[in-house]
């Protein structure tokens, strides 16, 4: 079992794919992984099973969580239920999060 983890073997991996995140924990009980959204790009991420904590690596914009949007900066962190609407959106800067499941990735 895997239990140390490289982040930026995982940003190399999506800058070479065509998907703006990857998830590198996938368990029942835990997922973990790391977004990327260059400026412009879109957020097409839908409501999860699970409860999400999304950590700011670096960058800028907004999370809507429902209807309201929060600041996004550097070291902030942030907490989304399940089946609630959210999206990264409004970043001029290229946004880094890590984002962890209370559940597996759904």
């Amino acid at each position: 079992m895997k239990l140390e983890y490289d982040l930026d073997i995982y940003l190399e991996k999506i800058k070479n794919n065509n998907s703006y995140f990857h998830t590198f924990i996938n368990k029942d009980s835990l997922a973990a992984g790391v977004l990327v959204l260059k400026p412009g790009e879109e957020d097409t991420q839908t409501p999860h099973d699970s409860d999400e904590v999304y950590y700011i690596i670096s960058g800028n914009g907004f999370l809507k969580i429902k209807d309201k949007d929060y600041k996004v900066s550097q070291d902030k962190l942030f907490f989304v239920a399940k089946n609630v609407e959210h999206c990264f959106h409004g970043n001029t800067k290229e946004l880094k999060v890590l984002y962890f499941f209370g559940g597996p990735d759904s």
